[in-house]
């Protein structure tokens, strides 16, 4: 008998039958699908197809601090490049608050409205304690998330470039591979992000905010000499006025600057990202300035001069990688830091010392 207790010798008492044990593991999980690994040659086919899986894949290799993630990263790059460089770069800037990501959202829908595609590659800051980042900007971005045309790529800035992700400039040429005709870069906001930016896009656009105090402290001389239009958000409700002012304080500022490189004069406009307010105005000033420098020859100049700037830059990262890699100077970089931190060696000569080190034992580090 299964339960003696329901014998007739205990009467009154019963026991039903139990339940079979559930299982740990819940049955309508789907196995894990296995993330597919291609090679350099079927990365590029891909991308040139405009496939957004393998385009993001090959964007995590080249964000990959690992070797081998790197070596298949530069070639696809390579077989990339052919393709590249018919977009329009946009670098999108502004001081945290000031609804970069909103007013991104807002200007992408108007351009993909007027037929385009568009990549934007938020740099999202690093924490300098947990070196982990949220990557939320595509929760701000809803409606440009949801566009198939769209292609929206958070990236962690990991403390490099004061909040530029040091690889977004060869994500760009992905993107532009791709069949991507208009690329938004936006920057953190802070520290050398700017600089960093303004070197890998065509039209710089500085977003400010209205009636927060002194309007006044945004004019820095160096974001405003970088800057190709500054554009006022938040220019609705009462803040309208406000908006305007801060708008003429702007302009008043600009004539204060020597003129730009390029020949043209920054304009500042108005507008309001929450209501989708003067987004048009905003992109007639991006295109009229786009006409005037490739007309004028700056356009093509200044891609050049980015092409050199990052040449120089890639040898420097390079440079870098290979010193602190380098086992001889692994061994003894630590006992040189013990000696400058004990006074027995100035930091300089520690320094000297250390390149003198890796300079004699270059052959002990291979590709």
């Amino acid at each position: 008998m299964e339960h003696p207790e329901n014998d007739d010798l205990y009467k009154g008492l019963k026991v039903n039958k139990g339940i079979a044990d559930v299982p740990t593991v819940n049955p309508y999980m789907k196995k894990r699908v296995q993330r597919k690994s291609y090679t350099p040659a079927e990365y590029v086919e891909g991308i040139l197809k405009g496939n957004i899986t393998v385009l993001s894949q090959a964007v995590t290799l080249v964000e990959s601090a690992k070797h081998e993630h790197q070596q298949v990263a530069q070639e696809i790059i390579e077989k990339c490049l052919p393709y590249a460089g018919k977009s329009m770069r946009i670098g999108i800037t502004g001081v945290p608050g000031a609804g970069k990501s909103t007013s991104i959202d807002v200007f992408g829908m108007h351009l993909l409205e007027k037929g385009h595609k568009l990549a934007v590659l938020a740099i999202d800051p690093s924490s300098e304690r947990s070196k982990g980042s949220i990557l939320g900007d595509k929760t701000r971005m809803e409606a440009l998330s949801r566009e198939k045309n769209a292609f929206i790529r958070p990236s962690p800035s990991a403390g490099s470039l004061g909040g530029v992700a040091r690889k977004t400039r060869e994500t760009i040429v992905l993107c532009e591979a791709a069949g991507f005709d208009t690329v938004f870069v936006e920057t953190v906001g802070v520290g050398q992000s700017e600089t960093a930016v303004h070197s890998m896009v065509d039209f710089f656009l500085l977003i400010q905010l209205a009636g927060t105090g002194d309007e006044l402290q945004g004019i820095k001389r160096g974001i405003m000499e970088m800057a190709d239009g500054i554009i006022i958000n938040k220019a609705d409700g009462d803040n309208i006025d406000k908006a305007k002012l801060a708008a003429t304080q702007f302009r008043n500022a600009l004539h204060l600057f020597p003129p730009s490189e390029s020949g043209w004069f920054p304009k500042v406009l108005t507008y309001s990202g929450y209501y989708n307010l003067g987004i048009k105005e905003i992109w007639d000033m991006v295109e009229e300035y786009m006409q005037f420098t490739k007309q004028n020859g700056y356009f093509d100049y200044k891609r050049n001069e980015q092409a050199k700037y990052w040449m120089y830059e890639s040898i420097n990262d390079t440079l870098r990688d290979k010193f602190y890699n380098n086992p001889a100077v692994a061994a003894h970089l630590a006992t040189a830091e013990q000696q400058v931190l004990r006074n027995e060696l100035s930091s300089f000569v520690a320094a000297k010392q250390m390149i003198d080190l890796f300079l004699a034992n270059l052959g002990a580090y291979h590709d």
